[in-house]
């Protein structure tokens, strides 16, 4: 081993790059922390939580580049295999020491099997409304489907990650050799609201039947910006294109007529199908008196799998878990009467390999900490047993 590779590892694993790393990663939460009283959650978690590197402005004015709690996960977990591990004199009185780093390691894998591997999203219902589906909060994602036919149709998806990176001045074009058309998504907004298109703002704007799409401010909260965009459809025989508005909330997905059959493209929020169907059966809420503060809120839904029924409640402190599924009760809306609108029930739904690490990574920690504390109990009490007895013998 070279010179240069044993500095590199005794750097990687000394005790001294542990304490940077806690350094920069206090940094980068408190900057987080304050960030998000401006852009919300979702937007500072992915620039400072889930980057490999990241530009914090100072006052607006100057750059400071600084690494992503991502790398400095990753460098963590080097250091505390390297160091904590690896390096560490093996023995009785350090092997509690050594538990405690395996457990650590265990928790920092959990984090990273749930990055890449969890989905969340959340189901909606009103009273006696089922679904075998849950939608996520922040992803999107845009369906082409042949209209008509006998049977169950093939369906292409575009993924959310193909076109959310997209700025309002540019385009991108998705071919595929079993359709018989171009799509080209443009002018991708991610919060828009379609508006008819006055005479004042008509040689102005992009209009498409009528409306046209009004970018709108981000919310703060990510879930509630409704995403949308222009669809452009060109035929590969050659025809005229056509052109559509997508929009998050829209009613109907819109039909494009290709070569003497309709296409009908989707926009709306991604989806996962799930092997059992939900259905609310009463919900309950209470709120703490005179206020607007949930005190309780419950649902009783029932699970149907392979024609079995199963009678269960959801509480705010005791989530369902089935077939790596868990459902959480996670808000209400109230019911609207002059729209004809329930009160509904949300659930929160995540599916997460990692689910059980971080709680087995905590038991295996605190049995390491229990093995140190017993040696050094044990020798503590050897230590004070033989100063007791030279003292009884110079007695």
């Amino acid at each position: 081993m070279s010179k240069a590779i044993r500095i590199l590892i005794d750097v990687l694993g000394s005790y001294g790059f542990a304490c940077i790393i806690f350094i920069f990663m206090l940094i980068l939460t408190f900057l987080g922390t304050i960030e998000q009283t401006s852009q919300g959650l979702f937007d500072v978690q992915r620039k400072y939580f889930e980057s490999l590197f990241v530009v914090h402005w100072a006052f607006d004015v100057v750059p400071i580049p600084l690494p992503g709690v991502y790398l400095l996960l990753v460098l963590f977990c080097i250091n505390l295999l390297i160091g904590g591990v690896v390096r560490m004199r093996k023995g009785k009185n350090t092997f509690g020491n050594l538990i405690v780093h395996l457990g650590m390691l265990l928790m920092i894998l959990g984090g990273g099997i749930k990055y890449w591997f969890a989905v969340d999203g959340h189901m909606t219902l009103a009273e006696n409304e089922s679904s075998s589906e849950f939608e996520s909060y922040f992803l999107w994602e845009i369906t082409l489907t042949p209209a008509g036919g006998e049977g169950p149709a093939v369906q292409y998806i575009i993924p959310n990650e193909e076109f959310a990176y997209l700025s309002p001045d540019n385009a991108k074009t998705f071919t595929h050799p079993q359709l018989p058309f171009d799509l080209s998504i443009e002018g991708y907004q991610r919060n828009a609201q379609p508006l008819p298109v006055g005479p004042v703002i008509a040689n102005s704007v992009r209009a498409v039947d009528g409306f046209f799409l009004q970018p709108q401010d981000l919310m703060k909260e990510a879930e509630q910006n409704v995403a949308g965009a222009y669809a452009v459809v060109r035929p590969k025989s050659g025809g005229d294109a056509q052109e559509a508005i997508l929009w998050g909330f829209q009613q109907h997905p819109a039909a494009f007529a290709v070569d003497g059959a309709t296409w009908l493209v989707d926009f709306h929020k991604k989806r996962w199908a799930l092997p059992f169907a939900i259905t609310l059966d009463k919900f309950t809420h209470e709120l703490h008196p005179g206020t607007q503060m949930a005190r309780m809120f419950m649902s009783d839904v029932t699970k149907t799998e392979n024609g079995v029924e199963q009678a269960i409640k959801i509480t705010m402190n005791e989530p369902l878990r089935h077939e790596g599924y868990t459902f959480y009760q996670a808000s209400w809306q109230p019911a609207d009467p002059q729209r004809g609108i329930p009160v509904r029930s949300t659930l929160a739904v995540v599916k997460d390999p990692a689910d059980r690490i971080p709680l087995y990574s905590c038991i295996i920690v605190t049995l390491g900490l229990t093995v140190h504390f017993c040696l050094k109990l044990g020798k503590h009490l050897r230590r004070e047993g033989k100063r007791l007895e030279a003292k009884r013998a110079l007695a």
